[in-house]
This record gives structure tokens, sequence and C-alpha cells, in this order.
């Protein structure tokens, strides 16, 4: 299960208009900003957690009641509820500027993080996918402190809408970079876009199988790999799959909205054959493969076959299962294969073909709901 991501959000200026004397202490003061509940909403369907970070100076005191501001604030949260959109938390500042207010050694008021220090030892929130929506420079600077992306609210800079754009768009794409003592590899992927696969692993059949999973599975993929070849082939295919395996579920992030599951239903077999295996059938010439998959965060992989001969292409038949079941163990994938055939080239790449397709129907965008009851993936 990847980690969560929180969008911080200050809140006069960013959700409500701020007036001249900077303080929304009237119900008549109080004025949403145009686009924010349709973008937090969006934010919210893409994954993304809340979190209000506000400076209210003085609050508590007799020029700034705390009943005056609840009123107003209260009803603000009971309108975003009533639109689905709910905070983890309230981070509000009541210092004066000149006052300095600590938390473990911290300035609270905002640049300062002391009120946001949790997040930094909260191993379930990915900071770096998180990012902080606010209306002056104290907010960005408060973005950088944190080490998350900041966008800034005004005239000539980000809308809501823009934000949305940017922060929804941004959770198909992943590089990955794996270095070990027998292997270099540089993946890069966009499961949005449907480009050539540019592949260089110093192996040129394997280099052809994963040009198949590419294209197939209709994304971006680029591998770059620098490894012991003169040993053998078996670190570079491994660690390749290792990686290709972690940039997919970065790239796929919390899921939301994806289909899950590669695999062919029912109503989409043959007339007769509603007893055939649920699969991706994909035939090359003489050889048939079958796969069906599920994106479910649980590694499980089982194959069912036996290739003629050792070794084609230079590549060990050996490691087309141990590619998948790698690929596997660091997607979190769910995947069964089974291949049958008499040319050992067409059942191979009949394999990366059919794993290609069933990836594509699985990644496919299907809505924004998680496909689980669990309510993680």
């Amino acid at each position: 299960m990847s980690a969560g991501k929180i969008l911080f959000v200050d809140r006069d200026g960013t959700l409500i208009h701020e007036p001249p004397d900077e303080q929304i202490d009237s119900f008549e003061k109080l004025r949403l900003i145009d686009g924010a509940i349709p973008a937090l909403l969006r934010l919210r369907d893409a994954g993304f957690e809340f979190v209000l970070v506000s400076n209210q100076d003085g609050l508590g005191t007799e020029r700034f009641s705390r009943a005056s501001f609840f009123g107003p604030h209260r009803l603000l949260m009971q309108i975003l509820a009533s639109a689905g959109i709910s905070f983890r938390e309230e981070l509000i500042d009541v210092s004066v500027p000149h006052e300095h207010a600590m938390r473990d050694g911290v300035p609270t008021r905002k640049p300062g993080i002391g009120m946001a220090l949790h997040y930094l030892r909260d191993r379930d929130v990915d900071l770096s996918r998180s990012a902080m929506v606010g209306d002056r420079d104290s907010d960005m600077e408060f973005a950088r402190n944190l080490g998350v992306r900041g966008f800034l609210l005004a005239p000539g800079d980000a809308t809501w809408k823009s934000i949305a754009d940017t922060l929804c768009g941004c959770g198909r794409r992943a590089r990955i970079e794996r270095g070990t003592r027998e292997t270099l590899v540089d993946v890069r992927m966009d499961l949005d876009v449907a480009e050539d696969p540019v592949i260089a692993t110093g192996q040129a059949f394997f280099d052809h199988m994963l040009e198949q999973l590419g294209k197939h599975g209709g994304f971006a993929l680029s591998v770059a790999c620098a490894g012991d070849l003169r040993v053998d082939e078996h670190h570079t295919v491994e660690d390749c799959a290792l990686a290709i395996g972690q940039a997919l579920r970065e790239a796929l992030g919390e899921k939301r909205g994806i289909a899950r599951y590669g695999w062919v239903p029912q109503d989409g077999l043959p007339a007769g054959a509603e007893h055939a295996p649920t699969a991706i059938m994909l035939p090359m010439d003489e050889a048939l493969a079958q796969v069906a998959l599920d994106l479910s965060g649980r590694a499980y992989f089982k194959f069912d076959g036996a290739f003629p001969r050792a070794e084609v292409g230079g590549l060990a038949t050996e490691m087309v299962p141990h590619f998948f079941r790698s690929l596997c163990d660091a997607g979190g994938i769910t995947m069964h294969l089974r291949v049958r055939g008499e040319n050992t080239h067409h059942m191979v790449e009949a394999c990366f073909k059919a794993v290609g397709r069933a990836l594509r129907m699985a990644i496919a965008r299907d809505g924004a709901s998680l496909p689980s009851t669990k309510g993680v993936l």
C-alpha cells in the first residue's frame, strides 16, 4: 500500500475571500473562493486528504474573540462537509507576528512548520506527492520548509482549476533508478501516454520482449540497463523486472478509478465458450498465451508452461517466468500465466504481448472510485 498524500490548505484568501481588515469575524464577511469546491472534490477523488493551516492573528483576544471567529468558521466547515469535503486536521496558529510562538523549538506561525512537524515523522504520508495551496508568500515558504510542492493562488499565478489539473494529472508517471553492484537500471513510465517503447538492456531479444510489453500495454515505457552480461543475463532480466514493477506501482498511486483486472469477461467469450478460462487469450501462430491479472497490491505469480528450447535469442527461457515473477513481486500484482505451443520464440513473445494487453485493461481509468471494498489497494 502506497503512502497517502496531503493537500495543506490555507483558509483566508484561499478557501474564502479575505476582507480588507484581514479578519472573518462575522457571517457577512464569509464568501467562498470561486472554483474551490469543484477542485477540492477532484483532488479528494484523486486520493488527497486535506489539512487546514491558518494564521489567525490574536485569536482569543478582546480584539478577535473566539465566538466571532468560530461562528463563520464552523459554517464554512459545514458547507464544505455538505459538499463531501472533510479535513483530516485543522492547524490554527493564534499568535501575532512578534510573539514567536514555538513548538519543539520550531515556529508554529507560518511560514514556520511547528504545527505540522508530525507529518515529517509520519511514514504513512508521502510528502513528495503532497502539496500546499495558499495566497501569500509565507504559504510558499511554509511549503518549502515542509518539503512539499507549493501553489500560489493569485492573479497571474495558479487558479483552483489549474491546481487540480496539475495535481490530478501527475499521478500516473514514474521514474525508477535502481543501482546494484550488478546492474544500473533506469525506467521511465507514463501510463497515460502511448509512445513507442525505448529499450536498451544490451540483450537484443529481451529488448524486443520489453517493447511488446510497452506497445501492447498502451503506455510509454523507457528502459535502460547496464548489466553484467559478461556473466549472464540473469541480473539484467531480474533487475529490469523489479524496476518496471516498482515504476508501475508508483505510477498507479492509490489506484483510484482503474479497472484493476486484466481479463476477458464472460460476455466477451465466443458463443459456446462460457466455461473457457476468463483470461486474455493471445495467439501467435501455433502458440497461445493466456493471462489473468489483478493489480491487488498482493504479489502472487503462477506459471503453467514448458518451452521446447532452453534458450532463444541468447535468453535462457527459464528467465521468462522469472521475469514475470519479479514483476509481480515489485508491482504488487497477482498473475496467472499459461502458454502452449511448439515454437519457443512464438511462445515467449505471446507471453509478453498477452501480459501487455492485460495491463492495458487493468490500468484503464473507469471513474474515480477505488475498486476495492477494503478502501485500499
